[in-house]
C-alpha cells in the first residue's frame, strides 16, 4: 500500500486513453485497473474516443504492418493518416480539452497514459494543453524491430510517423520482449511490463456447477450444429483467441489433424478429444469476420474428416463463457505465429491446464517447457501434435503438468501486480524524479524501492530474463 498511500495523499489525477472499451486485452486490463484503483481511493479515470469503423480499419492495418503480418505492399496512405488524425483531434477537442476535461489547461490530469499505436497523435495535443505533465506511452503489441530498422520498409515508414508523436512522451513501456523495442528509442526511458489479468473477474473467477452448465448451454445455443460438441462425454482441447492473422488458427487445425492421425492407432475416434477455437471480437478489430470465414472454409475444404469434432465460435461479450471453456478444457493451445504477450496462457496455467504454445512474443516467459507445458516453434505443427499426443495418452504426465501449472503463475500478471508497477511509476513521476528505466522490469524496481525484493524461490516472468527475440 506504500505507493497507493502516497498517491492518495498527493491527490494526483491520472488519465488513461485507449481506443476501445470492449473486446481486446487492453480494455480488459483497463477495466480491472479502474476497479482496483477505485477500491484503493486512487483518482484515476479511463477515456476512450467515439468509435469510427473507417478509422478502426486504418488502425488495424497499421497494427498488422507493425507486426509483420500484412502484405509487404501494404502501406498507410496520406488520406488514411488525415482521417485518423482528424478523428483524434475531434475527440480531443469535443470531449477532453474542454474545461473540466482530462486535457484541459486548468484542472486536467497530472499524469497521462496513452495506449498503443491507435492513439499516439493524442500526445502532442496533451503536451500542448498540459505542457508540464508527464506522459507515458504504453505499447501492448509486437513491433518488428528488425523490419523497422530497414530503410524503405512499410514498418520503417509507419514507425517514423508514429515516433514523431511518441518521442515527446516521458516514458515508453513495452512488453518484455526486446525485439519489440525500436532501436531509435533511448533505453533510459524504456521499462518492461507484461500484460495482466484479474483473478476475480468473469474470465477467471471460480464458477459453480450450475453456472458452468448454464454457460455451456449458452455455447450450444449460439450454433445450430453445436450438438456435435459432446463435452462432458468427450474431452476437448481449446485455443481461446481473436480470429486474427497473427493467432495461427490454420496451424491449430493442422496440428489437431495430425494429432487425430496419431490417435487413430491407439484409441477409437469417439474417445479422442474434440477441438474448440473461440474468442471475443473487438470493437476496433475489423479483421475478425474475414479470418473466421477463411477458417470455416479451410475446415470445410481441407479438413472435412475432422470437421464434426471442431467448433469455431465467435463468442459475444461474455467473459464467463470463455472462463467456462478454459476451465474445463483438457489442454490449452496458443499457436500464435506473432504475439505480443497473450495473458490467456497464464490464465490457463492458473486453472491447472497444461499449455502447448509457440515461441512467440511473451509466451515463453509464461510457460516452462516440460514442466507446465510445451513450447514449439511457430508453424511447427508436427511438434505441437506430438506434445498434444503425449498429454492425451499419458495420464501421469498430464496430471503432473496440471499440478505444476497451478503453481507457475507470477503475481506480475495479476491486476494487483500490474497496479504495483503503475503506482510506482506514478509516484516517481509525480515527484519529478529522474527514472533511469534502462529496459528493466518495472515490477522488480517497484518491489526493490519499497523493500520487498524478489525472493529466490518466487516464480517471476523474468526468471529467464526478457525475451531477446
Amino acid at each position: 500500500m506504500k505507493y497507493a498511500t502516497e498517491l492518495k495523499k498527493s491527490g494526483l489525477r491520472i488519465a488513461y486513453f485507449s481506443s476501445t472499451p470492449q473486446g481486446g486485452g487492453v480494455a480488459l486490463m483497463r477495466h480491472a485497473l479502474m476497479r482496483f484503483y477505485h477500491l484503493l481511493g486512487i483518482n484515476a479515470r479511463w477515456y476512450v474516443p467515439k468509435p469510427d469503423p473507417v478509422v478502426f480499419r486504418i488502425t488495424k492495418t497499421n497494427h498488422n504492418i507493425l507486426q509483420g503480418v500484412a502484405s509487404p505492399s501494404t502501406r498507410t496512405s496520406k488520406e488514411d493518416i488525415e482521417k485518423w488524425e482528424t478523428w483524434l483531434r475531434y475527440n480531443a477537442n469535443t470531449y477532453w480539452t474542454k474545461d473540466g476535461g482530462p486535457l484541459s489547461k486548468h484542472h486536467g490530469a497530472d499524469i497521462i497514459v496513452v495506449d498503443d499505436p491507435q492513439m499516439p497523435a493524442l500526445i502532442p495535443i496533451a503536451r500542448q494543453a498540459r505542457p508540464n505533465v508527464p506522459i507515458i506511452y504504453r505499447s501492448h503489441i509486437e513491433m518488428r524491430r528488425d523490419l523497422i530498422s530497414i530503410e524503405g520498409t512499410p514498418q520503417e515508414a509507419l514507425w517514423s510517423y508514429l515516433w514523431s508523436f511518441i518521442q515527446s512522451a516521458n516514458v515508453f513501456i513495452s512488453h518484455p520482449v526486446l525485439s519489440f523495442i525500436p532501436a531509435n528509442i533511448n533505453p533510459k526511458v524504456v521499462g518492461l511490463l507484461g500484460a495482466s489479468t484479474d483473478w476475480l473477474d468473469g474470465l477467471n473467477k471460480e464458477l459453480t456447477d450450475w453456472d458452468s452448465r448454464y454457460y455451456f448451454q449458452d455455447i450450444r445455443a449460439q450454433r445450430i450444429d453445436v450438438k456435435t460438441f459432446l463435452y462432458p462425454s468427450r474431452k476437448y482441447i481449446a485455443q481461446i483467441s481473436r480470429f486474427d492473422p497473427s493467432k495461427g488458427i490454420p496451424d491449430v487445425l493442422q496440428a489437431y489433424h495430425k494429432l487425430r492421425q496419431k490417435l487413430e492407432q491407439v484409441m477409437d475416434a469417439d474417445e479422442t478429444p474434440q477441438l474448440l477455437v473461440c474468442g471475443h471480437g473487438s470493437v476496433d478489430d475489423p479483421d475478425a469476420s474475414q479470418i473466421y470465414s477463411e477458417t470455416m472454409a479451410l475446415l470445410r475444404d481441407k479438413y472435412a474428416a475432422i470437421a464434426p469434432d471442431v467448433l469455431l465460435l465467435r463468442i459475444g461479450p461474455s467473459d464467463q463463457v470463455l472462463n467456462d471453456i478454459l476451465s474445463h478444457c483438457h489442454i490449452a493451445l496458443q499457436l500464435s505465429i506473432r504475439e505480443g504477450f497473450e495473458v490467456k496462457v497464464s490464465e490457463a496455467l492458473h486453472k491447472g491446464k497444461p499449455v502447448v504454445a509457440t515461441r512467440a512474443g511473451g509466451i515463453p516467459l509464461q510457460v516452462r517447457h516440460g514442466h507446465d507445458g510445451f513450447i514449439v516453434e511457430p508453424g511447427d505443427t508436427a511438434a505441437a501434435a506430438e506434445h498434444l499426443y503425449q498429454l492425451v495418452t499419458d495420464h501421469r504426465l498430464h496430471q503432473q503438468m496440471s499440478e505444476n501449472a497451478k503453481k507457475s503463475v507470477s503475481d506480475e500478471v495479476s491486476t494487483v501486480g500490474s497496479a504495483v508497477s503503475w503506482l510506482y511509476l506514478f509516484t516517481k513521476l509525480a515527484k519529478r524524479e529522474t527514472i533511469d528505466l534502462n529496459q528493466q522490469w518495472i515490477y522488480h524496481m517497484a518491489r526493490t524501492e519499497c523493500g520487498e525484493d524478489i525472493l529466490p524461490e518466487e516464480f517471476t516472468l523474468s526468471s529467464g530474463g526478457a525475451v531477446a527475440s
